[in-house]
C-alpha cells in the first residue's frame, strides 16, 4: 500500500507537470526569464495567447459573490499570486523551530531495546516542522477555484541537550500527500465552505523495532468567517496484513495506532490583531483516546513570529502513538496556520 501511494503521486506529478508546461503562464515566465528585453507586457500576453483576465486573480473565483473572505480564502489568494514563481516555496502547514519543548516524562519504553539509550534521553529537546506544497494545476480542473497539490511534512525531535548520548534525533516523521480543494456553494452563518479530499503516507523511517507508520484516506470540511476558521477532518486508514512474526518487515508496524490517534481532527485559528491563536484535538469515542494542542503566535520582528505551543494527549509524534504526555514548547515561526 505505501509503494501504491508513492508511485500514484509521482504519476500524477508528471501527468500535471506536463500540462501544466503547456499553459499559458508557464509560457509567461518563459519570456520573462529568457525573452528579448525590450519586450512589453501586451507583447508577451499576445505571444503566449493569453488574455488580461486570465491572469488575474479575483476573489469572486475562489468565494463567490455571496459572502465575504475570510482568512482561509486570503491565504489562498496570497498563494495563487506567487505560486508559479520558480523562486517561491508555498508552505503547506507551519514551519517552525522550537528551541526548548519540555515533557512530563519522556517516553524511554519504546527505546527499551538499545541497551543504556533510553536512560539518557532528557525531558527537554528541540523540534522542528517543514512543511510545504506544490500545485499541480494552474486552471480549475473540476469546480471553478479547485486546485490539486502534493504536500511534504517534515517534523524531527532532536535530542540537542542530551549528555550521555551523541545529542541524535531522537525521532523524525515524515508525511507526503496529495490532495484536492475547491469551494462550496453553501455559506452557513454568512460565512465560506470548501472541502479538501486526500491521501497521506506517515512514517518515522526506523528499522524494526523502532519503525512506526500508516496510510489514511482523509476529507476535510472547511469554515470560515472573518477572522475565524473551523475545520474538521475525518480519516480512514488502509488496512495492513499482520506481522508473520514480531520482526515481520513487512507486517503492520502499529495495529492499534487508530485506538490512540483517533478517528478525526478538529481545528480551530482565531486572528485577534497581531496574534493567531490555533486548537487542534483527536479523539476515538471507542477507546476514549486522543490528544489536544494550543499554539499561539506573535510578532517578532520581520517575517519572524514568536510560537508557543502547549500539547497533552497521545501520539504527539508516531514513536509516541500510544504514549501519552504533557508538553510545553517556545520557538519561532515563519508563517502562521493560515
Amino acid at each position: 500500500m505505501k509503494t501504491l501511494i508513492f508511485i500514484s503521486v509521482a504519476l500524477i506529478a508528471v501527468t500535471m507537470h506536463v500540462r501544466a508546461e503547456d499553459n499559458g503562464q508557464s509560457c509567461v515566465m518563459d519570456y520573462i526569464s529568457s525573452g528579448e528585453a525590450s519586450m512589453t507586457l501586451a507583447e508577451i500576453r499576445e505571444a503566449c495567447g493569453i488574455a488580461e483576465q486570465e491572469i488575474s486573480i479575483t476573489k469572486p473565483e475562489v468565494e463567490g459573490a455571496k459572502s465575504k473572505s475570510g482568512s482561509i480564502s486570503n491565504r489562498f489568494l496570497n498563494e495563487k499570486k506567487t505560486e508559479i514563481n520558480q523562486y517561491v516555496l508555498t508552505p503547506h502547514k507551519m514551519n517552525y523551530l522550537l528551541p526548548a519543548i519540555t515533557t512530563n516524562r519522556i517516553n524511554k519504553e519504546a527505546y527499551s531495546s538499545y541497551n543504556g539509550f533510553e536512560q539518557n534521553l532528557e525531558d527537554i529537546e528541540s523540534k522542528f516542522q517543514l512543511s510545504l506544497k506544490v500545485p499541480l494545476n494552474s486552471d480549475s480542473m473540476l469546480i471553478e477555484g479547485d486546485a490539486l497539490y502534493i504536500g511534504f511534512t517534515l517534523q524531527a525531535w532532536w535530542q540537542i541537550y542530551a549528555e550521555g548520548i551523541s545529542k541524535p534525533f531522537r525521532e523524525t516523521n515524515y508525511q507526503p500527500e496529495i490532495f484536492y480543494l475547491a469551494p462550496l456553494d453553501w455559506q452557513p452563518f454568512g460565512g465560506n465552505t470548501s472541502f479538501i479530499v486526500g491521501l497521506e503516507h506517515q512514517s518515522n523511517g526506523r528499522g524494526q523495532g523502532l519503525s512506526r507508520s500508516w496510510n489514511r484516506f482523509y476529507s476535510h470540511l472547511l469554515f470560515e468567517k472573518g477572522n475565524f476558521a473551523l475545520s474538521l477532518k475525518p480519516w480512514l486508514r488502509f488496512a495492513e496484513d499482520e506481522k508473520a512474526f514480531e520482526l515481520d518487515p513487512d507486517g503492520d508496524d502499529n495495529p492499534d495506532i487508530k485506538d490512540y490517534m483517533g478517528n478525526f481532527e478538529l481545528g480551530m485559528v482565531y486572528k485577534w490583531n497581531e496574534l493567531e491563536l490555533s486548537f487542534k484535538g483527536r479523539q476515538n469515542f471507542d477507546t476514549h483516546y486522543g490528544a489536544a494542542e494550543f499554539g499561539l503566535t506573535f510578532p517578532l520582528w520581520g517575517k519572524l513570529r514568536g510560537y508557543a505551543t502547549a500539547f497533552n494527549g497521545y501520539g504527539e509524534s508516531l514513536i509516541d502513538y500510544n504514549y501519552s504526555q504533557t508538553r510545553f514548547g517556545i520557538g519561532i515561526s515563519l508563517n502562521n496556520v493560515l
